[in-house]
């Protein structure tokens, strides 16, 4: 079972939004997919709550006493984390994965917080998370052509762990009410009118590809 993780300790990041879109387009491949909401918020819950019948399935997995019920035949598990999330918990969590993603917010508030979660993240490599599992970031709500995205962006692509391993950024997801839109409904980008869509889905191109890819896995 290939299991993603969207992980940032920092509230209001975006997470469930990437969640439920990479649910999504797993699910329009054909994929047995399967979505753990660990978030006290629920967002991914209720998002599935309103997905439509008609479209791809998404196996909502139970939680029980704190452990994760997940169908036996799921091939893709994906985990929307909580704000604020650390020490053995978030240990927890990142070992359970083989890949995880980062999302960033380009103000300086979140940066700073990225920061500090990057270097606690780098100690905890070194002691007691799995080593090998793969990570990439993506700067997320985004204004285009803003100076704080200029900076964002040359920070995430700077990023490197203490071996001299860069952390790759995958890519910019721009601001959009595409976006809202979608999660009203129950939807991803990649349901919507492509017309409508156009720049968001190439806008996740680099990241899908990383998905797709044996370099996002260890």
């Amino acid at each position: 079972m290939r299991t993603i993780l969207v992980l940032n300790p920092k509230g209001g990041c975006g997470k469930s939004t990437i969640v439920t879109n990479i649910a999504g387009y797993f699910a329009m491949r054909g994929k047995n997919v399967s979505l753990a909401d660990c978030d006290p918020q629920c967002s991914s819950s209720d998002w599935l709550t309103v997905r439509p019948e008609h479209l791809a399935t998404i196996n909502h997995v139970p939680i029980e006493k704190g452990k994760l019920l997940v169908p036996g035949n799921t091939e893709i598990l994906i985990l929307d984390t909580p704000a604020g999330i650390h020490d053995q918990k978030m240990v927890r969590i990142i070992n359970a994965a083989q890949t995880m993603i980062i999302p960033v917010l380009p103000s300086p508030i979140d940066m700073r917080a990225a920061e500090r979660f990057l270097k606690d993240l780098i100690k905890l490599r070194k002691k007691t998370i799995n080593k090998k599992i793969k990570i990439a970031t993506v700067a997320n709500r985004v204004r285009e052509r803003t100076i704080t995205a200029a900076k964002l962006e040359g920070y995430l692509e700077k990023l490197t762990l203490p071996n001299g391993e860069r952390i790759p950024f995958m890519t910019l997801l721009r601001a959009s009410q595409n976006y809202v839109h979608a999660a009203e409904r129950g939807i991803t980008i990649f349901e919507m009118a492509p017309s409508r869509t156009s720049l968001d889905r190439e806008q996740w191109q680099p990241l899908l590809k990383w998905l797709n890819s044996k370099r996002s896995l260890p």
